[in-house]
């Protein structure tokens, strides 16, 4: 068995859990509504205040769905409760973000502004100008949106400069070795 997958959900208080048939969960909570489809071969069953999911037999297919479903269960009930952030950071001389409005304006070495507009379920928020936090209620939707945001300027290995994660680690090089010894 799967060890993630035989893993109860625990449904905090104010979640409200959906269940319809071929699999169409649709989680409510505080911050907001959720809506999946998730694999119409496995089972999911609300039992009180934990949710199962179990699969019908072990074939390859359904054991490779059954964590994954599970996952993707438990994310849309801390989405709907807690949700999901990503920090970046923005490194390098003259490079500054701002939020004008729903927008993203980037200063980012180029001789334009870099402009990302704010989507649904997402919300962008500049606590400085070398800062920037997204922030939703839909784990791949935030995890989404960071990527595209970093890809304006990802980060560089030899001065470091670009947009990253606040946890990621940039490997550094070294330049060229310079003049030649004699």
């Amino acid at each position: 068995m799967s060890r993630i997958g035989r893993m109860p959900i625990s449904i905090p208080a104010g979640v409200d859990v959906k269940i319809e048939a071929g699999n169409l969960v649709t989680v409510k909570g505080p911050k907001g509504t959720l809506t999946q489809q998730l694999a119409p071969s496995l089972t999911i069953a609300q039992e009180g205040t934990e949710v199962l999911v179990t699969r019908p037999n072990d074939a390859k297919e359904n054991r490779s769905l059954h964590g994954l479903t599970r996952t993707l269960l438990n994310n849309m009930v801390v989405g709907v409760t807690a949700g999901y952030s990503k920090e970046l950071d923005v490194n390098g001389v003259g490079y500054r973000v701002a939020k004008e409005g729903k927008r993203l304006v980037m200063n980012v070495g180029f001789s334009h502004q870099v402009i990302v507009d704010e989507i649904d379920g997402i919300t962008i928020d500049v606590p400085n100008q070398n800062k920037i936090i997204i922030s939703g209620i839909d784990k791949h939707l935030v995890g989404q949106f960071a990527a595209e945001v970093r890809e304006k300027r990802p980060p560089e290995p030899y001065k470091g400069k670009g947009i990253k994660y606040a946890d990621e680690v940039i490997r550094r090089k070294e330049g060229k070795t310079g003049v030649k010894k004699k």
